[in-house]
């Protein structure tokens, strides 16, 4: 038995949706899992109300983290002789940086316009591969170039900033 014209139309209006669906549901976890990666340092970073703040002088740097001491600048912080930084691209040997110390242990991160800046990259990532999505999969090319210049804009302030 041949196809009707509205069997066809509504195979493809189905096709249609799964598409949207899938692909919305793609560029929805790259979104969710660039702020997810993005978190886990930015809080510290922008939510330093009662966490210990001071200055770190970076004085040895190994394959993935760079240590050196710590001196308080915030009320009822505590100097520390070795604190822990993850190594980067924005932490070199002999600089000093203004760091926030993560809660219950001698780990820091940077503080300030790059530190904020530099907690947000992979959320700036996830922009830009969100966008291809949601131009190829979604059709949607304005809000895919509107992402993608976001990304881009917010990679090159990071730059800049470190």
């Amino acid at each position: 038995m041949p196809a009707t014209a509205s069997s066809r139309q509504s195979a493809s209006t189905a096709l249609r949706f799964g598409r949207i669906a899938v692909m919305g549901t793609v560029a929805a976890l790259i979104l969710v899992a660039g702020v997810w990666g993005s978190w886990g340092t930015a809080q510290h970073v922008m939510l330093t109300k009662g966490r210990e703040q001071g200055a770190m002088a970076v004085t040895a740097c190994g394959e993935d983290t760079c240590t050196g001491p710590y001196t308080p600048t915030s009320a009822g912080s505590r100097a520390r002789e070795r604190v822990v930084i993850e190594r980067s691209v924005a932490v070199r040997k002999g600089r000093t940086y203004t760091v926030a110390v993560k809660p219950g242990s001698s780990h820091v991160v940077r503080t300030g316009p790059a530190g904020l800046l530099y907690a947000w990259v992979p959320l700036a990532g996830a922009l830009l591969l969100a966008s291809v999505v949601v131009a190829g999969g979604l059709r949607l090319t304005r809000a895919a170039w509107l992402m993608a210049g976001v990304g881009v804009a917010f990679l090159t302030a990071t730059f800049l900033a470190l």
